[in-house]
């Protein structure tokens, strides 16, 4: 029996542009194994098995009569997947983050499993990195498993396992393929008038269809129906990409919490709308009053049955930019955060971390998807944030120091902010267009100021 996509899963492949590709990457930074860069990859091929669907491509059923399978590639070939790379030392972060930023541009090979990791010796401090692309197609849920999940461990001395012999099953033939839709629209016949519908509509409507399964409804009912502030986040985007890193003290954040109230992701976002504020008025953009950035920030959500579930809804948040106060900023951003989590039934933090580990590629993917869903009209940027395990974690045994999230840009969005945070500190990656909003860092540099003087504003 074949593993077919979820009509969202497929339309998500289908809406993918050559010059938005949709993975997620990240960037794990870690102290040098003992044994180098030899083993991670040894680390990685035995724990491959615990990911299947990293050795499976995408198959399309002739005449797109149905959705496409899963099949396993019989020319699956590690060494393409898993790629060496090299800084001359002793390699800075600009020198990882522009590698981060070539990589970040090219798209998945689609003829193959949707993902790569590259290998990264020569940072300074004794470090290596290793960067991920995964595609949102390979995530069904906080259940998925991705390659962090099997790739860190709690302890140094955990065993690196034996690689497990691997027998690809025969890929179905086309007839196969066929007869297999056939038989699915016998049993459900419902299927049949979804695809047509699917076969007869442009991107923009199938966007439209699936919004709702993607990112929920978008409860902030006046931003649902405006469209988004003007700005020049706001472009035709290019194929090129910058990618920005910030870093910031997690008891920091509880600091200002504790002093001004409101959760830390109220902070959070409070950071990131300062930071925008500076970053506007550096650009000589005009900023009044009632200035605003909308973000899509997408939230996970409980199953029906009050459980910790794999649905995250999307939510439009107005980011007032126009406050030169930061304590007025959290206030207002706080009560409109505490509307959002209390009628989406939130997932708290400490229940997404024992549901789904290490995992912020899964969770900033499906905060990718949710965005995806929606119409790019209706926001300005997407923040998504993930929490993470406040221990730490290792891979064949190396310390990982930072995690950097790169979350996908869609069209006509010249930037998105993905934030993780991991022991003790929160990781904030900034994925931008080289053209439109090529001053990055000067973002990144800024939302590590907001948060020095928020610090300074609760003493």
């Amino acid at each position: 029996m074949v593993e077919r996509l979820s009509t969202l899963e497929a339309s998500f492949l289908y809406l993918e542009e050559p010059g938005t590709p949709m993975h997620v990457g990240g960037v794990l930074v870690l102290e040098t194994p003992p044994g180098g860069l030899d083993a991670l990859a040894a680390l990685i091929e035995g724990r491959l098995s615990l990911v299947p669907r990293y050795r499976q491509r995408v198959a399309e059923v002739p005449g797109h009569l149905a959705n496409p399978v899963w099949v396993d590639d019989p020319d699956f070939a590690l060494d393409y997947h898993l790629r060496r790379n090299g800084l001359p030392r002793p390699g800075t972060e600009e020198q990882l983050l522009d590698l981060v930023s070539r990589l970040t541009s090219r798209p998945l090979d689609r003829t193959r499993p949707l993902w790569e990791a590259y290998l990264v010796e020569g940072l300074s401090g004794n470090r290596v990195a290793v960067i991920t692309k995964t595609h949102p197609a390979l995530v069904d849920g906080l259940g998925a498993v991705d390659i962090g999940q099997v790739l860190l461990d709690v302890s140094p001395d955990a065993p690196a396992p034996e690689p497990g012999e691997w027998r690809p099953r025969r890929a179905p033939s086309g007839v196969e393929l066929v007869w297999s839709a056939l038989e699915d629209y016998r049993q459900r016949p419902s299927l049949l008038a979804e695809v047509a519908r699917s076969a007869v509509t442009d991107a923009r409507t199938t966007a439209a269809r699936i919004g709702g399964v993607a990112g929920g409804l978008v409860r902030t009912a006046r931003s649902a129906i405006l469209p988004a502030p003007n700005s020049p986040l706001n472009a035709p985007v290019g194929r090129q990409r910058r990618v920005a890193v910030a870093c910031a003290d997690l008891d920091d954040l509880k600091r200002i919490r504790k002093a001004h109230g409101g959760t830390v992701n109220d902070v959070l976002l409070t950071v990131v709308t300062g930071a925008l504020r500076e970053w506007l008025l550096s650009r000589g953009e005009p900023v009044v009053g009632g200035t605003s950035v909308r973000a899509l920030v997408p939230v996970s959500v409980q199953d029906e049955d009050g459980s910790a579930g794999s649905q995250v809804t999307s939510h439009l948040v107005d980011l007032p930019v126009g406050e030169p106060n930061p304590r007025v900023r959290l206030a207002r951003l706080t009560y409109a955060m505490r509307g959002v989590t209390q009628h989406a039934r939130s997932v708290g933090a400490d229940s997404l971390i024992a549901l789904s580990g290490f995992a912020p590629s899964t969770l900033h993917a499906l905060g990718a998807r949710a965005a995806r869903g929606l119409s790019r009209r209706l926001f300005n940027l997407v923040v998504t944030n993930v929490p993470g395990p406040q221990v730490p974690l290792y891979a064949a045994g190396g310390r990982m120091l930072q995690v950097f999230p790169v979350v996908p840009l869609a069209r006509g969005q010249g930037l998105s902010i993905g934030m993780t945070s991991y022991d003790g500190t929160v990781f904030f990656g900034l994925n931008a267009d080289r053209d439109s909003v090529g001053d990055v860092v000067v973002l990144a540099d800024l939302i590590e100021q907001e948060v020095a003087q928020l610090v300074e504003a609760s003493a």
